[in-house]
């Protein structure tokens, strides 16, 4: 099978080459050759139905191999892909915006004594902003206990819980969870600044060993 297909695929850059020079073209033609149901075709143009197949494009005057062409994506593919060239392209950029923070480091501290200082005074300000939700979450937690309170005194009395009071009971518990959301953000930040800290001494480090060039 694989001499007779070497057979046809010669025969047909012989019968090539000779039209083309006839035609004075100075562009190559080629010739193809893919599959179709199992049986590989060769031939100096592809059918529609062949585009979308993988195959083999052959320079008909040389008869050496230009390119090999895969076949045609399916939906699912093209969409993969084109994912993968977006988070490609992403990840370069952050990449890039990294390298370009730490260069602006490195101008901006002449010392790592400098550079401390300014984590140094990041901390402090968290820090007071830890202690300022501390204070508020106690504050509406106290505030809550009051009004749910009032809500089971009247409850015992067998009194309606009046509208005005239930409203401020679900207010004042949404500003609580808030509260608390806030000051756990706060405290995950304040748990990160000294392992920050530590890679941005080891990047500026690096940055400023002697010898570097880039």
């Amino acid at each position: 099978m694989k001499a007779i297909t070497t057979a046809i695929l010669s025969a047909l850059l012989a019968l090539s080459a000779p039209a083309a020079a006839q035609r004075g073209d100075k562009t190559p033609r080629r010739v193809y050759c893919w599959e179709e149901g199992g049986r590989k075709i060769c031939g100096d143009a592809l059918p529609a139905a062949a585009v979308d197949a993988p195959r083999t494009e052959f320079n008909a005057a040389t008869g050496l191999p230009r390119a090999e062409v895969g076949r045609a994506l399916s939906v699912e593919e093209r969409a993969a892909a084109a994912q993968a060239a977006r988070a490609a392209a992403e990840s370069a950029d952050a990449e890039a915006a990294a390298r370009r923070r730490d260069l602006a480091m490195v101008e901006s501290y002449a010392t790592e004594a400098d550079l401390e200082r300014a984590y140094g005074e990041r901390i402090t300000l968290i820090e007071e902003s830890v202690k300022t939700s501390r204070m508020g979450v106690s504050n509406l937690r106290a505030s809550l206990l009051t009004l749910l309170r009032q809500a089971a005194d009247l409850e015992l009395r067998q009194e309606p819980v009046r509208k005005p009071l239930a409203d401020s009971i679900l207010g004042q518990h949404a500003d609580l969870l808030r509260q608390q959301a806030i000051l756990e953000q706060q405290l995950d930040e304040r748990r990160h600044l000294g392992q920050d800290l530590r890679d941005a001494l080891d990047r500026y480090r690096a940055l400023k060993r002697p010898g570097r060039t880039d």
